[in-house]
């Protein structure tokens, strides 16, 4: 399979508008981050996790025509706010688009996008359906999904687990079930929002500690702030096996 890091930013990507920071006016393409977002690949699905903001122009970038599925960790704009772009998948293959979401987050969903579901025969408006999600694994296409239940703040939120590879986005606990899940895993991505503690995120050192703790190979940071600093500066100071994530990164596992 292959992974594909499509943004790694946090919910206002970088640059941040206004901002003069020198990540912000950085030249690094590194240190250009959409919001976060992956797809999974393999040789017969294409499944897009998070459907932010920037889910057209990431989508473009990637070459990406057709997705099989789309999953949602969470409700947050940041991770929801791209979802009328499936019209053009729509349009263009002709099948309507499955959404994996729990049921809080469909709620959110039906709330914020209530014209796609107020007048359903209206003409070009997303054809999606809903698939519940929970803690038990699941298929898509060739696809084997282990989802881990993780907390954001007071949110409860999902990780997952394919194979040996592990996507955490926008978490700052993982209970004991889910780390029993991960343990091992030879790829981890996962939020690493900056240096100083926040009050719903992983610290970059926090991360760092938990890919240890977890043994995970090799670790991914990802869902990064501007107040992280300089990718280049940053991932000099990490230890062996330990990486900054960025926008078109692919990881094959």
């Amino acid at each position: 399979m292959e992974f594909l890091l499509l943004g790694t930013g946090t919910s206002q990507g970088i640059p941040v508008i206004g901002c003069k920071c020198v990540v912000c006016q950085s030249s690094d393409p590194r240190d250009k981050r959409l919001r976060s977002s992956l797809l999974v690949r393999s040789a017969q699905s294409t499944v897009l996790i998070d459907a932010g903001p920037d889910m057209r122009q990431q989508l473009l970038r990637a070459q990406v025509e057709d997705i099989d599925a789309l999953i949602i960790t969470h409700e947050h704009q940041d991770h929801t706010a791209g979802l009328d772009e499936v019209r053009a998948i729509n349009f263009l293959q002709k099948h309507d688009i499955p959404i994996y979401c729990t049921a809080r987050v469909e709620e959110r969903l039906r709330e914020q996008y209530s014209y796609i579901f107020r007048h359903k025969d209206y003409p070009g408006i997303p054809q999606i359906r809903f698939e519940r999600l929970g803690a038990d694994a699941f298929n898509i296409g060739d696809i084997s999904f282990q989802p881990l239940e993780l907390w954001h703040g007071s949110l409860p939120v999902h990780g997952f687990r394919f194979q040996d590879f592990v996507y955490i986005t926008d978490a700052n606990e993982i209970p004991e079930p889910a780390a029993h899940l991960i343990k091992g895993a030879k790829h981890m991505v996962i939020n690493a929002l900056r240096k100083e503690t926040h009050h719903s995120h992983f610290t970059l050192s926090e991360a760092l500690d938990i890919a240890d703790r977890l043994q995970i190979e090799n670790m991914y940071a990802t869902h990064i702030s501007h107040q992280l600093g300089l990718h280049a500066e940053v991932e000099r100071e990490l230890p062996p096996g330990r990486f900054l994530a960025y926008d078109g990164l692919k990881i094959k596992s």
